[in-house]
């Protein structure tokens, strides 16, 4: 698999997305992942705000969220059925603003691979808009798929055997995050300036169309439900 992360000019605020990624992006191969940061994404559909404090910037993430908690640092909140600082929030290389998430990302996802597929003439192609999120008891971000399309999102060993022949009951490969991951490792979380990255190789199956809650649990079946209800008794050395 091979990663490769774009350097481009600043992205502006409502500008149009194809144009920029056609503009900095020639050719794209057969078969390759289009990583795009959610941040440009939300900046073309114009989900930017300004707030006066930190009154109206709680209220706003409160908003964004399906559950928000306040903690030491961020708000833990639920959004689009995925756990994320702050709803996702954004106050990095925003110019004084604040950058929300884009409004609908696997549909802004699909809308995207189908304009590229014609630009670029080709025939499989997936799209991730990516972003970053932090795991329970570890340092640093990782990456995140949004919303993708164009591939397979899970792989799923369920029901198949390992190489001593036990059956496998709950392996499963988070294929799309994975991938986010290894874009982000290579855009950067700073001044690098590279919103886009081209993977290729990349272990994948592409299909047309996709399930988008493929990916998403009931919290009753979380693995870390049964730590969060008993975290109050837990201490951390």
């Amino acid at each position: 698999m091979k990663i490769v992360s774009i350097k481009t000019r600043i992205f502006k605020e409502k500008q149009n997305l194809i144009d920029f990624i056609t503009s900095h992006i020639k050719k794209i191969p057969e078969n390759s992942i289009l990583v795009v940061t959610s941040k440009i994404v939300a900046l073309s559909e114009g989900r930017t705000v300004k707030v006066k404090n930190e009154k109206e910037k709680d209220a706003l993430i409160k908003a964004e969220s399906d559950f928000a908690m306040r903690t030491k640092y961020v708000w833990l909140t639920i959004k689009d059925g995925m756990v994320l600082a702050s709803a996702g929030v954004d106050e990095s290389n925003a110019d004084g603003k604040i950058i929300l998430l884009p409004k609908d990302s696997f549909k802004t996802a699909g809308i995207l691979r189908q304009q590229l597929l014609k630009y670029y003439k080709i025939k499989n192609l997936g799209i991730i808009l990516s972003d970053s999120r932090l795991l329970p008891l570890r340092a640093g971000v990782v990456g995140v798929a949004l919303g993708y399309a164009g591939f397979s999102g899970v792989r799923d060993y369920r029901g198949t055997k390992d190489i001593f022949g036990r059956v496998l009951k709950f392996s499963r490969t988070d294929i799309a995050d994975s991938l986010a991951t290894s874009a982000v490792v290579c855009m950067g979380e700073g001044n690098e300036c590279q919103p886009l990255c081209l993977i290729t190789d990349a272990p994948v199956v592409f299909k047309n169309k996709i399930n988008k809650n493929e990916l998403t649990i009931d919290i009753k079946e979380d693995l870390y439900q049964p730590l969060f209800e008993k975290i109050k008794k837990i201490k951390l050395k």
